[in-house]
């Protein structure tokens, strides 16, 4: 059976696509002072916090507080990539420097605007961040074509969470809809090159599709182990336009047509049996997306 290590036949076209997104990012590249309201800082020894200052509906604040606090865990998802990439590509050890720079200025831009903009207990955000951050982040995708995988859909699912919760917040807040669609422009050239990677090796060795479906069919966000996470959830589905019919309809979906799981021919028995079994379980979940819109 197929080994889950990156093919090394396909160095020269990741060095290709490595190479795309650094133009790309370069051409819109940005830093986040630009994009929060400094001219709204007060001192909260001054001017200490209440909830009546906090101007944004709850759903909204919920999602924009659940999106910091998975931004924060950047030096754990930081350590599970790199971990899972020793000896493989020298491509992607590097693509995930960038990543991580590229990453970097999110929970910044994310807590600055929470905190000048009053949305926020200052004292309670900072326990929720130790928490979070002390909680680690810890994954049973090990190794690198799971890994990409699930890059892949995480990314997808971070992009169209920036861009949902936008639409739901601009009519509050024009600028916040701004910043989260700065954000999700981030997060969609992260995507497109985790993206194509998983696709080259699926042309290359369609046997790959083992490891792609045990991570489209167990895939969690990177949050899930934050406080209240399932309430958190709940509430972005049914006020902040993310919940499993954006799922299946943005994420699942997307990936599953531009992989062609369908037009597949794996060799191997097993692979075969995955895929079927991907095909079954996404056929699930679009049912359950039919029923929640």
């Amino acid at each position: 059976m197929l080994l889950p290590h990156l093919d090394h036949r396909l160095e020269q076209r990741l060095i290709d696509l490595y190479n795309d997104h650094l133009e790309r990012a370069e051409k819109i590249d940005w830093s986040y002072h630009e994009f929060v309201p400094w001219e709204l800082g007060r001192s909260y020894k001054e001017h200490p916090w209440t909830i009546e200052q906090r101007p944004l509906p709850p759903a909204i604040y919920s999602a924009i507080e659940t999106a910091l606090l998975t931004e924060v865990n950047l030096p754990w998802f930081t350590t599970y990539l790199s971990s899972t990439f020793v000896g493989s590509l020298d491509v992607m050890k590097e693509f995930i420097h960038t990543w991580v720079a590229e990453e970097d200025q999110h929970s910044n831009l994310l807590e600055n605007y929470l905190l000048l903009t009053r949305n926020s207990c200052p004292n309670e955000l900072h326990q929720l961040r130790k928490t979070v951050v002390k909680g680690g982040f810890e994954s049973s995708f090990t190794t690198p074509i799971e890994a990409i995988s699930y890059a892949s859909m995480q990314e997808l699912a971070t992009l169209v969470f920036y861009n949902n919760v936008a639409k739901a917040a601009t009519p509050y807040d024009p600028a916040l809809g701004t910043l989260l669609r700065r954000l999700a422009k981030d997060e969609a050239l992260h995507f497109a090159f985790y993206r194509d990677v998983v696709k080259a090796h699926l042309e290359l060795e369609p046997n790959y599709i083992i490891y792609v479906s045990n991570v489209l069919k167990n895939f969690f966000m990177p949050g899930h182990n934050m406080p209240n996470y399932e309430q958190r959830m709940k509430t972005i589905a049914r006020e902040a336009s993310y919940g499993p019919s954006h799922f299946y309809n943005q994420v699942t979906k997307v990936l599953m047509e531009y992989w062609d799981v369908e037009g597949l021919r794996p060799s191997a028995p097993e692979a075969e049996l995955a895929r079927l079994d991907l095909l079954k379980h996404t056929s699930r979940l679009e049912r359950i997306a039919k029923r929640y819109a």
